[in-house]
């Protein structure tokens, strides 16, 4: 399961992420010291994150492999591209190009994480959050909204392509007292796990809205689902072998339709769902839910 946690600053994301199924940690922030875990070593640039990425891939060893942290590893990408390009910074300059290479470099991550899945791997992600304010422009007014740390192209990618996105705070009661006057009491860390207006999250485990901050709120729904994760081609008697990163639904349309994983991938170029030389397991789980509500009309772009 690709699983993506935020949280403010201090609140325990990595001893959290540290509970997860036999843990190997990339550490991009040098925050892991404290942690006894498995590590490799913190990579210095944009390239060795990459490369270790796809190490663990062709060699998965554990059952988690954890990025601590994503908008340090934005970081890295960014410096990666400032040198390569002689950039000063990562900015509208050339009519947003600069985030667009930011946000392909993202891409070739989420990738790399994909096939660290599809090897049979767990892939979590940690990431800072911070508080941006939003205007409602049917409404009068605005509020304070909890976003992931990071560029808002690379933060939409990381939040389309997991599975489940979980935000971490602190839950602060008000409280009156009887003169009439009110004070903050509590300091609860917990974490959320559906959409609201004041921050993201999802899951598809079928989680309560809020639980207490604790990896064992989430171990045996968590556990449930990732039992018996394979990296084997879903062939089950299919002419062709199938990734297992296509949803069943998708995989037994296509076996209706006689059509092969590259037969199912024109839908997606010829769609310009996605680049072209996009990889099939870089598809996110939304647009093959897309592809496969309107398959007939997807049938018509494989051609």
């Amino acid at each position: 399961m690709k699983v993506v946690l935020y949280g403010v600053e201090g609140i325990g994301k990595t001893t959290f992420v540290s509970h997860f199924p036999d843990p190997i940690f990339i550490d991009t922030e040098g925050s892991t010291g404290f942690i006894d875990a498995k590590k490799l070593p913190d990579p210095d640039s944009w390239t060795m994150l990459l490369e270790e990425i796809a190490f663990m891939a062709q060699n998965p060893q554990g059952k988690t492999l954890v990025i601590d942290t994503a908008d340090w590893a934005e970081e890295l990408a960014k410096q990666h591209l400032m040198t390569k390009h002689h950039w000063q910074a990562i900015d509208q300059t050339d009519y947003g190009t600069r985030y667009v290479a930011l946000s392909n470099e993202i891409i070739r991550l989420l990738r790399g994480l994909e096939m660290v899945k599809n090897a049979g791997m767990n892939v979590v992600l940690t990431a800072h959050a911070v508080q941006k304010k939003f205007e409602l422009p049917d409404q009068v007014g605005s509020f304070d909204r909890y976003v992931l740390k990071l560029e808002k192209r690379d933060a939409a990618l990381i939040k389309e392509w997991c599975d489940m996105l979980l935000f971490a705070n602190y839950k602060t009661t008000v409280v009156a007292s009887g003169s009439g006057s009110k004070k903050a009491t509590g300091g609860q860390r917990v974490m959320y796990t559906t959409h609201m207006p004041a921050w993201d999250a999802k899951n598809r485990l079928g989680l309560p809205d809020e639980l207490p901050f604790e990896y064992e709120a989430i171990k045996d729904k968590f556990l449930a689902a990732t039992e018996g994760m394979q990296a084997k081609p879903q062939t089950n008697g299919y002419p062709y072998s199938y990734p297992p990163s296509m949803p069943q639904k998708v995989v037994d349309l296509a076996f209706q339709s006689g059509l092969s994983p590259e037969g199912v991938m024109a839908i997606v170029y010829n769609g310009k769902f996605m680049p072209e030389g996009t990889p099939i397991e870089a598809v996110p789980t939304q647009l093959w839910e897309h592809i496969a509500d309107n398959w007939q009309v997807a049938l018509s772009l494989a051609k």
